[in-house]
């Protein structure tokens, strides 16, 4: 007698399974078991993974799912597991599944709810188990409701007939002795077959306190919460038993194990996979899809022709080489059966473009095709930049083309959309991806779970190196304090392997970037379930991008780029103004690319906004670089990866470029393909482009070399050495030694090289942003802090870019402002959208009415003509837009009640038919203060989220700039760098700014910890304080506060977000009176320093002590005299008097503590008199003195004795 388990979830049930696919398939084949059932919670994720699984181990796959079911019985949803008898039954299950994801209830676990009577008609093909002690017939018996248990019965009976089973379960729950014992009461009575199940959710014994973990990670409680509710979700004995622990522990029932095996026998469901099914495109009567693929691109070919070569002569020099390629591409199309798939992709992107969607150029190997240029799916010319339509489409390997296509990111859901119209709403979703238990994120899990404080799960966390996909036990062969930790500190080990235990494990759902499928005339549900998260979420498919395709749908990549919708905004607004020039628009695939003011952008390093060349370790490498073509920002984007920085190739590459390195090539037939790069291999055409000219390699061949390339595989490669030096022979009689030489550098560098298609496309893409920036800067910005309008950090990042670059942001505006950021007379003019309070619709109103009726001469006119509550109103005047009024900001609001009256009095008259009789009356004048600075800011921030005209902490800025790591923009950008280790990023810093949005939660057994932001005018950075720190400085964590913070730096890979874990806090007043610090004096041009040092007479009767000494320092002198007077204070009488004495030209700087002042002092004592006492006094008294020490304080100051100078 053997067993078959048909109760078995696995991870993908998401909460509540540690059971992995493969491991589970290997342990049945090891255990000899027929087959099994994999029945996840109300899903179908893993049927595919699942069915290919078994099959590969000789195991027979059982498709099922657990489900809730819902009856009038009983007013909550019971269980019930439901097996799929054959194909009819897995679509039957595949379409009730997705019924009750589209239209079923949600339980609070946002599982489907499914009525039962969804099963009447649908329940050929399934099998049904009851469900146990949980299931409807089980819950009723417990309750003591026999009758309503037999109706029950009765009706799943009548539903699914002779394929129902009253599943019988003893999994350690005490209520399953009495379950079993009446159920089996029951099942004789009605003749009702029983079967045997052991809810299995992990495989071994051993693995049930992982088990345990993985149920309060899902559930946010502590392990020993778990334990002490009495409703716990599980117990120790659902592991995967053996057949011969089962027939134990059912020795008194064995009908419920031969049934298993029974139930088993009748399932055989055949999956065909591997097929893909394209949809139909729609073609003219007469024409099949190749005949029209070929008309579009033909035609599109003519257009194109127009468009880049301009005359006739040049169309006429090109036209054979063009439609040569043409001609094969179709071919090769059509041969492989994808005509279909280009038109499907060349309809949307016109459609598009049609509806004033940006699309980007190209993305991928795709821009390699002139077919797809001809159509307009790509709009990047491949052939001036030698891209290959191999790389993208082999006629030597057949697979799928794979078009990813961006779309602006605003608008990409209405293509999305419009494709779904054409196909079908039930023939179009996008692709499901599935979340795991990444190493750091684990162990922070397992130790919360355990519970250990934060601090510990966070300090084992910090040790995983920060590298994409590190694996823990890659962590603990590395890490050697990890491993230390490991070995000999108990707690820790015990964390680490229970997250070893979950680490990869599947913890939820989300939504693949771009992935679409479309079913070929059908519903989706012929191939695949369907899924949406919550009641009202997008559709998606519940197969992973892999199993879609397996299973036969075609998927199409629908990106979101940001910055097309930048480029998009930009262009209007040029072309906007240029119209009302009477000048012609801007089309920006037309723009040269050769425009010096471009490349001269670039050389400068000012690329900040400027697509793929922003962050600082591009920026160096274009320092470097210097480049000054197109093909070099193609080479950028190529080489600024990991792999070429650490190889030496960037260094060859640029030292070859600026004629320190020879420019050399491996064989002088290979001139042609290296040229581009100064000989150095850097794209893998190029590695095909060299086997196809050194040893007669077809395109298609090549491109299966460069995947062998990278797949490394020894056996193969040797095959493909052999061919490679044969032909370098056959065809070009080079020798075996020079051949093989080359083989190796093809082999090393196709580890590097990249996809030059997609380096193209994007650094089209690059350029077009920093030719934006270079001709319209104003333009170009107000583009990029639209685009992150709603991002108050990105906010502040771009205004300081737009400050550096000399372009002023002015307030909003009632008379220039839009809703989004926009050029006014080369200046930047904030959007209303960003003012807190004011909605888009009151905002439409406000726009509508200028264009309608003219400019707003005033308040009471603006609020006459838009009817506003009296906070929305304040709100506009405290974000600047009445500032171009002769009110100040403090008049406007002192007036705004009766400007409100005003209009509204005016409404009321004009709704009278008076309108032409009306005339706006001019605002009262009110005496009040002007608004101070501080309230004036204070006022901005609160309606825009940032300071706009100014920021408390300027003031500060340069005199602190040598105490501190730097500013927040500079600290963050080196965070972001890409080129930098990730270990080197994480150090301490000492930083300054204006707290912000604090938030105090509360851990319970440890106390108070913050998060706040800190803000410097430059950027904004997150911080996080834990409880003993928050405890020490807590009366410094308040809203507006000017604080000091050392701490350490922080970048998390996973959400691309740079943070700050604070030490100390200080307040900034205290901080700077415990700093070692200096005045400078600053003297003007042509000053006498004599003359001027006696002005500081008097100074030390002002009593004003602090740390700060004064120092002199002349326009032709780099080095500092210091003034023999005692240290001042940074705000007192003594520092004002200086500013009264010369303004701008004071400076105060503060150093390191390990810093020392460099300087030379001049030994002259000055005695203090009385400050009414004038100039010519103080010189009287200061005569005798500088005449004896003259020679000397010139010669301290200027290494001569030869003044040439009177006492005067």
């Amino acid at each position: 007698m053997s067993f078959v388990h048909l109760s078995v979830h696995t991870e993908f049930s998401l909460h509540d399974s540690l059971v992995r696919v493969k491991p589970l398939m290997k342990a049945a084949a090891a255990s000899e078991m027929p087959a099994i059932a994999i029945t996840d919670d109300s899903n179908l994720f893993c049927a595919i993974k699942s069915y290919n699984a078994a099959m590969s181990n000789g195991v027979k796959p059982i498709i099922g799912a657990q489900l809730l079911v819902q009856t009038s019985r009983i007013a909550t949803p019971s269980l019930i597991t439901i097996l799929c008898k054959d194909n009819q039954g897995y679509r039957y299950l595949t379409d009730i599944i997705s019924k009750g994801y589209d239209e079923g209830e949600r339980d609070k676990e946002k599982r489907p709810i499914i009525p039962l009577d969804w099963f009447e008609g649908r329940s050929a093909g399934l099998i049904a188990l009851s469900g146990g002690r949980e299931g409807e017939v089980g819950r009723l018996l417990l309750n003591k409701r026999n009758e309503l248990a037999f109706d029950a019965l009765n009706e799943y009976k009548e539903l699914f007939g002779d394929n129902f089973y009253l599943e019988l379960q003893r999994i350690g729950h005490p209520a399953d002795d009495r379950y079993v014992r009446e159920a089996v009461e029951i099942a004789i009575e009605t003749e009702t077959p029983v079967v045997a199940t052991n809810a299995v959710r992990f495989m071994a014994p051993e693995d049930f306190t992982s088990h345990e973990i993985r149920l309060a990670i899902a559930q946010g409680r502590k392990v020993q919460s778990l334990r002490e509710d009495m409703t716990a979700p599980c117990t120790k004995h659902q592991y995967l038993k053996s057949p011969e622990e089962m027939r134990e522990l059912f020795s008194d029932i064995p009908e419920a194990l031969e049934n298993t095996v029974l139930i088993a026998a009748q399932c055989s469901v055949d999956i065909t996979l591997g097929k893909s099914f394209l949809p139909e495109f729609p073609v003219p009567q007469g024409m099949n899809e190749s005949d029209f693929l070929r008309e579009s691109s033909e035609r599109g070919l003519e257009e194109r022709f127009r468009y880049y070569f301009k005359t006739d002569e040049a169309i006429a020099a090109h036209r054979e080489e063009y439609v040569a390629r043409l001609n094969f591409e179709l071919k090769t199309i059509n041969d492989m059966g994808f005509p279909g798939y280009f038109l499907i992709v060349a309809d949307f992107i016109r459609w598009a473009k049609e509806n004033d969607i940006p699309v980007g150029p190209g993305r991928g190997s795709g821009a390699g095709s002139l077919v797809a240029y001809a159509l307009g799916i790509t709009d990047i010319n491949p052939i001036p930049y030698h891209l290959l339509f191999e790389r993208f489409l082999n006629p030597e390997r057949v697979s799928m083309p794979d078009f990813d296509v961006d779309f602006c990111m605003d608008k990409r859901d209405l293509v999305i959309q419009y494709v779904a119209e054409k196909y079908g709403q039930k023939a179009v979703s996008q692709i499901i991806t599935f979340g795991t238990m990444a190493a750091k994120m684990v162990i922070k899990d397992v130790a919360r779970a355990m519970g250990h404080p934060y601090r510990f799960g966070d300090s084992l966390s910090k040790m995983i190196p920060e590298r994409p996909g590190v694996t823990i036990e890659e962590a603990l062969a590395e890490v050697s304090e990890l491993r230390q930790e490991y070995e000999t500190n108990e707690e820790v080990k015990v964390v680490i392997d229970h997250a070893l235990a979950l680490e990869g494990v599947t913890r939820q759902t989300g939504k693949h970037a771009g992935g679409v499928v479309i079913a070929k005339n059908k519903e989706l549900t012929e191939y695949t379930p369907t899924y949406r998260a919550d009641v009202g979420d997008s559709l998606v498919c519940q197969y992973d991008k892999d199993d879609a395709e397996a299973a036969g749908l075609v998927k199409f990549d629908f990106l979101g780029l940001r910055n097309l919708t930048i480029i998009d905004h930009a262009i209007k607004t040029i072309n906007a103004r240029r119209g009302k020039e009477g000048l012609p628009p801007i089309d920006i695939l037309a723009i040269d690319l050769e425009d010096r003011p471009s490349y001269e952008l670039l050389k400068r390093c000012e690329t900040t906004a400027v697509f793929q060349l922003e962050s600082n370790g591009m920026k160096n490498l274009i320092k470097r670089l210097q480049p000054d073509r197109f093909e070099d920002i193609i080479a950028l984007v190529a080489l600024f990866r990991p792999g070429p920085l650490q190889s030496g190739m960037v260094d060859d590459f640029v030292d070859r470029k600026h004629g320190r390195a020879e420019v050399t090539y491996p064989h002088p037939l290979l001139e042609g393909v290296l040229e581009p790069t100064y000989g150095v291999i850097v794209y893998q055409e190029q590695v095909m482009q060299i086997a196809q000219v050194l040893a007669g390699y077809t395109l298609g061949g090549a491109d299966m070399l460069r995947r062998a390339m990278g797949k490394k595989k020894p056996e193969e490669m040797a095959k493909q050495r052999a061919i490679f030096v044969d032909g370098c022979l056959k065809h070009n009689n080079i020798e075996g030694g020079l051949a093989g030489s080359i083989f190796d550098l093809m082999e090393k560098f196709a580890e590097y090289g990249f996809n030059k298609s997609h380096s193209a496309a994007y650094a089209l893409i690059a350029y077009q942003t920093a030719f934006l920036k270079a001709h319209y800067p104003a333009d170009f910005m107000s583009a990029v802090l639209s685009s992150d309008m709603d991002n108050t950090d990105k906010v502040v990042r771009f205004i300081h870019e737009c400050r550096s670059m000399n372009l002023d942001i002015i307030p909003p505006h009632a008379n220039h402002s839009t809703w989004l950021f926009a050029p006014h007379d080369g200046k930047i003019v904030y959007g209303m959208g960003a003012i807190k309070g004011l909605g888009e619709k009151v905002a439409e109103g406000i726009l509508r009415d200028r264009e309608y009726a003219g400019e707003y001469q005033n308040l009471t006119d603006f609020l006459f003509r838009n009817s506003m509550p009296k906070r929305v109103a304040e709100a506009c005047i405290h974000a600047g837009m009445f500032d171009y009024t002769e009110m100040d900001r403090s008049e406007l609001l002192a007036v705004c009640p009766l400007a409100l009256l005003a209009g509204k009095q005016l409404q009321k008259q004009a709704g009278q038919g008076m309108l032409f009789e009306m005339e706006i009356p001019p605002l009262p004048r009110v005496d009040v203060p002007v608004m101070e600075t501080d309230i004036r800011l204070s006022g901005e921030r609160k309606v825009l989220g940032l300071y706009l005209t100014g920021h408390p902490y300027e003031k500060y800025r340069s005199s602190l700039m040598s105490a501190l790591t730097g500013q927040l923009i500079d600290i963050v950008k080196n965070a972001e760098d890409d080129t930098i280790d990730r270990a080197d990023k994480y150090y301490n810093i000492t930083i300054a700014g204006l707290m912000t949005g604090i938030d105090i939660k509360n851990t319970n057994a440890k106390g108070n910890y913050a998060f706040f932001k800190l803000d410097d005018g430059s950027a904004r950075l997150d911080c996080k304080i834990f409880p003993k720190g928050y405890h020490e400085y807590q009366a410094f964590i308040k809203d507006d506060n000017l604080v000091v913070i050392h701490g350490q730096v922080r970048m998390d890979t996973r959400t691309e977000t740079v943070s700050v874990i604070v030490d100390t806090v200080q307040p900034l007043e205290s901080f700077l009176q415990n700093q070692t610090g200096r005045v400078i004096i600053n003297l003007p041009e042509g000053a006498r320093p004599f003359r001027e040092m006696a002005k500081i007479h008097g100074l030390s009767s002002l009593q004003d002590e602090g740390s700060l000494r004064i120092y002199m320092k002349t326009t032709d002198q780099e080095e500092l005299v210091e003034i023999p007077q005692p240290p001042i204070s940074s705000n007192g009488p003594a520092i004002q008097k200086l500013r009264d004495l010369w303004g701008a030209g004071i400076v105060i700087e503060y150093v390191k503590q390990q810093g020392k002042v460099a300087s030379r002092k001049v030994s002259i004592d000055i005695d203090p008199v009385a400050e009414t006492e004038d100039l010519e006094a103080v010189r009287a008294d200061l005569r005798l003195q500088l005449e004896t020490f003259l020679d000397k304080g010139y010669k301290a100051m200027y290494g001569s004795s030869e003044s040439g100078m009177s006492p005067d």
